[in-house]
């Protein structure tokens, strides 16, 4: 990865994507930036008003931003996709796949057509099931492609926990893992405060297992509420990206809950998923594997199951 000059590509200027383009610019994480969008003006539009930030960041925030094409791919060192068509309300990820499998084939080809070298970050819904056809339509390196995988619902469970307990949610150490929306699973086990474990505060009376659980029913149906209030979701999975990107981008070797293509870790193999994953500048490194108990192990199991089945159904859609 070049270490001067970094650049990222979007693909999808919708509210997603701009809102990480914007936290992106904000956190100074490339000195290059290029939109693409089916609605050409859309990106040529939010490139311009991008720009109007550059005199005010000052020097170090970049260098420059376009509205381009899939040739500007070609030397990218992040390539960022978020388009697709937005979720309804009341519509379950999943059943957004037709569509959007489509729409992936016809980016994953272009972007493969480029000469793409770089990390690829898939954040388009549903983000499990489209990053695991990204990599079989492009044949690139697994470890090169990251899906956004239970990064913004592992933030939500640790927000609604910190609020619980009254402490500030950089305390708390918890995350949801497996299927980015209804199946996915609280590994409460691992979860610790102040690094003491979050089952202690659960014996001390401190926190009832009901409570953990009304947390891990509400963090997964935060994007239904958001959606019913205002019609998307996009500031939380827009700073979540940047997260992502600035870890591939630096080679921080951090620990993030990513869409990582399982090997049998997690005693399950073949697609990609949320779990906690080390994070550099080739992609995912590994995957680290927590001891989950029996009842969270036969959860993350069944997740797997409904996305494989809804995999089935994306790659018969792209046939």
């Amino acid at each position: 990865m070049k270490n001067n000059g970094r650049k990222v590509v979007l693909v999808g200027c919708g509210a997603v994507g701009t809102s990480f383009m914007y936290a992106a610019i904000n956190q100074q994480i490339a000195q290059h930036y290029v939109l693409i969008d089916v609605f050409k003006n859309a990106a040529e539009g939010n490139a311009i008003d991008l720009a109007d930030t550059m005199a005010v960041l000052g020097d170090n925030s970049f260098t420059s931003i376009k509205a381009g094409d899939y040739s500007d791919c070609k030397d990218a060192d992040v390539v960022v996709i978020t388009a697709g068509r937005p979720q309804k309300e009341g519509e379950t990820r999943l059943a957004m796949v037709a569509d959007n499998a489509k729409i992936m084939k016809d980016i994953a080809t272009q972007i493969k057509a480029s000469g793409f070298k770089g990390v690829t970050v898939i954040a388009s819904n549903p983000v499990d099931v489209l990053t695991t056809v990204y990599q079989k339509v492009t044949g690139f390196n697994p470890n090169s492609i990251v899906g956004s995988g239970t990064t913004l619902d592992s933030a939500r469970l640790r927000r609604l926990t910190a609020e619980k307990l009254g402490v500030a949610p950089q305390s708390v150490n918890a995350f949801l893992m497996g299927e980015h929306g209804d199946s996915s699973v609280a590994a409460w086990t691992t979860a610790t405060v102040f690094n003491k474990p979050i089952l202690d505060y659960v014996a001390e009376g401190k926190i009832s297992q009901k409570e953990l659980d009304e947390i891990r029913t509400e963090a997964v149906n935060m994007a239904y509420k958001i959606i019913e209030l205002k019609r998307a979701t996009f500031y939380g999975i827009g700073v979540c990206l940047t997260r992502i990107v600035k870890a591939i981008l630096n080679n921080e070797g951090s620990i993030l809950m990513v869409g990582a293509q399982l090997n049998g870790e997690y005693k399950n193999k073949g697609l990609y998923t949320g779990v906690p994953a080390i994070i550099n500048g080739d992609g995912w490194k590994e995957i680290v594997e927590y001891k989950l108990s029996k009842e969270e192990q036969a959860q993350f199991d069944a997740s797997c199951k409904a996305l494989e089945e809804v995999v089935n159904t994306a790659y018969e859609a792209i046939k």
